[in-house]
């Protein structure tokens, strides 16, 4: 299908240019042929990758060990194998596993099927490929049972669970043994390949209440400011549900007067808004180290293995790899499903500050375990489902910003910016169905026809 989509390209683009060479110059210049187009654009360049910030890579040297050779190759590898993995995903099926990525530097992509005969499929798409027992579609099944249960238990000691792809199985986080037995006999998953990790470690909200910057709830408590975002005419930022409740007041880390919580989430989801002043102005960036800025460019969302960086008013800027997606995490406060785990370090008041991978936002802080002395583990709430719940447009730096072409008004599904989309969704756009090959909002420079590193032509 790739062939096809490229190969239509190349015949309009020659179709134009002849019309333009024949009205132009005489017709004895007409027989040149006309110039070849440009080449495709690639993942790396579409979702800004192969530009990094060098407050994302110093962090990456940092925290991960790299050098600056090393931080740039991942980053360029990682969007790269994103996109393969949404092909493959559409692809596969019922018959897709998984998909994650691993090595320092040269993010690897390791594709899981159900079905051997699929192995030569994956590794033309330049993936290793590994069979497994269980597609992600009933992995997903396993730990929305466990979600169901954990709704009906009380007291439960069993703080984490959730899909970990790269060894096909749910996995249930306990601190004790017998605990997490029982949670998963009540769940009714008893003998569906449920592993136990028993472990110290008792996630907490970082509730010691642009992004990075620090706001304040009510006049006292502290939280972090996480992606600027608009909705209609209001401006405004998206931060924690446990930061803040509707009709909360907020005041910047000036503490001036800044906004309201327009809408709060927690527990299930851990996401808020809020709408700021005329005083305040919706920007694209992030606070790096040093407190110099660095801007995001877009939502999509990254493979699990791959290298995220956060900020907070607490700890400032740190980076490490995402580990699982899709978790759920039992707080003292209440249950929160769908967080993405990571082992990025993090303390009281970072809550609601950004996370990015590259120039991609990937979410809020949420909570987790440990500090940024000793090490520990940090969860955050993905920023499409916020948007997408929200009704919200993510801000992001004007590389991105477009004009969304006209749409067909007779297509139901026609394409359109700000909308969030899934993989494996199904669009038209001019005339043309493509299917989405990673998570992210429509940003109005990234129309299907022309990013194949977030579109299939079908």
């Amino acid at each position: 299908m790739v062939g096809r989509h490229v190969a239509g390209t190349r015949r309009t683009a020659l179709t134009a240019l002849g019309t333009l060479v024949l009205t132009a110059v005489p017709v004895a210049a007409a027989a040149a042929p006309p110039p070849a187009p440009g080449p495709p654009s690639t993942a790396a360049r579409t979702l800004g990758a192969d530009r990094p910030s060098a407050q994302v890579l110093r962090a990456m040297q940092r925290d991960l060990r790299l050098t600056r050779a090393q931080a740039v190759t991942r980053l360029v590898n990682e969007a790269e194998a994103g996109t393969r993995a949404g092909r493959l995903r559409n692809a596969l099926g019922g018959r897709f596993a998984g998909a994650w990525v691993r090595g320092a530097t040269s993010a690897e992509l390791t594709v899981a099927t159900t079905q051997a005969s699929d192995v030569p499929a994956i590794r033309a798409q330049g993936a290793q490929a590994t069979v497994v027992k269980t597609p992600l579609s009933t992995l997903q099944t396993v730990k929305k049972k466990l979600d169901v249960a954990a709704a009906r238990i009380r007291t439960l000691d069993s703080p984490i669970w959730y899909v970990d792809v790269p060894t096909n199985r749910v996995v249930v986080q306990t601190t004790k043994q017998s605990a997490a037995t029982a949670f998963i006999k009540a769940a009714g998953v008893e003998g569906r390949g449920v592993a136990v990790q028993v472990s110290a470690n008792q996630p907490r909200l970082m509730e010691d209440i642009v992004g990075g910057d620090a706001y304040y709830i009510n006049g006292s408590a502290r939280c972090s400011i996480g992606f600027s975002v608009t909705k209609g005419q209001q401006q405004g930022f998206a931060s924690a549900g446990h930061c803040g409740g509707p009709g909360d007041r907020t005041t910047g880390f000036n503490k001036a007067d800044q906004g309201t919580f327009q809408a709060s989430m927690f527990p299930g989801k851990d996401m808020s808004w809020v709408g700021v002043n005329s005083g305040w102005t919706a920007t694209p960036d992030i606070k790096g180290a040093g407190g110099q800025r660095v801007q995001v460019a877009g939502s999509v969302q990254a493979l699990v293995g791959s290298a995220v960086c956060r900020s907070g008013s607490t700890t400032g800027w740190h980076c490490g790899t995402i580990q699982q997606q899709g978790a759920t995490v039992r707080y003292a406060q209440g249950t929160v499903n769908g967080l993405t785990g990571t082992n990025v370090c993090t303390e009281p008041g970072d809550s609601g500050g950004p996370f990015v991978s590259g120039a991609q936002a990937q979410g809020v802080t949420s909570g987790g375990s440990g500090d940024c002395t000793t090490g520990g583990t940090t969860f955050f709430q993905p920023v499409n489902p916020l948007l997408s719940d929200f009704g919200l447009t993510l801000k992001t730096a004007a590389a991105q910003a477009g004009t969304p072409a006209p749409q067909d008004p007779a297509a139901t599904d026609a394409w359109s910016a700000g909308h969030v989309y899934e993989v494996g969704a199904t669009v038209t756009h001019a005339g043309v169905r493509y299917q989405c090959l990673q998570t992210h909002q429509a940003q109005g420079a990234w129309s299907p026809d022309g990013t194949p590193a977030l579109w299939q032509r079908i």
